[in-house]
């Protein structure tokens, strides 16, 4: 979209938001960039994200239903590297007949390039890289989660397990705990531990 009234550079995510109805998009788009209220994701990342809601109102407004799962299987046909000609073409053609014009949809597909250009240049947004306390935090929290992910997946088997009589058990408790080994001093931590501690001892500047 050029500008005629500020002079922001001509930006091809600006124009499809506008031609497309998803002008609100740009700002989430900045707000995902930088992880500012929700979980961050990278430039390429945001170019799939952006070419999936391109993709999902071209079905709407062809008039079909667009389910996440349709959305997400239907861009990965006609973008991934792995999938077969005999795969994309029934995709190209089953998108046709539902009255989408593929060829101009895929021309407006974007790269992460478009997204950087979009998001520093015509929104002149900037994403400052965590501090390493905050670092070690978010990553912390991650690997929790999904500790606890773990341990209430592994209770949810095993009572079903018990509950159709394949394996004899009554109550019972999990437990779930990632360690760190430093294998140049042979001390071991809970990974909270090991992060929280910045590492381990053997290499801490203790001077």
């Amino acid at each position: 979209m050029s500008s005629s009234t500020d002079d922001r550079p001509s930006s091809k995510v600006a124009r499809l938001l506008d031609e497309y109805g998803l002008d609100e998009m740009g700002a989430e788009l900045e707000l995902r960039w930088t992880g500012d209220g929700y979980e961050r994701m990278s430039l390429r990342d945001l170019a799939d994200y952006f070419n999936k809601q391109l993709l999902e109102q071209a079905l709407r407004d062809a008039g079909q239903a667009a389910l996440d799962s349709d959305v997400e299987t239907t861009y990965r046909n006609l973008t991934a590297d792995d999938v077969s000609t005999g795969v994309r073409t029934d995709t190209r053609t089953r998108l046709e007949r539902e009255g989408l014009d593929v060829e101009s949809l895929e021309r407006d597909f974007v790269t992460y390039q478009a997204i950087r250009s979009y998001l520093k240049e015509w929104r002149g947004a900037e994403y400052q890289k965590p501090s390493d306390e905050e670092k070690r935090a978010n990553d912390r929290e991650s690997i929790q989660r999904l500790l606890t992910r773990t341990l209430s997946v592994t209770e949810d088997r095993i009572e079903k397990l018990r509950d159709t009589d394949r394996i004899a058990v009554e109550e019972f408790e999990v437990f779930v705990d990632a360690q760190v080994l430093c294998q140049r001093c042979g001390t071991q931590y809970a990974v909270t531990e090991f992060i929280d501690n910045g590492g381990c001892d053997c290499l801490m500047d203790t001077a």
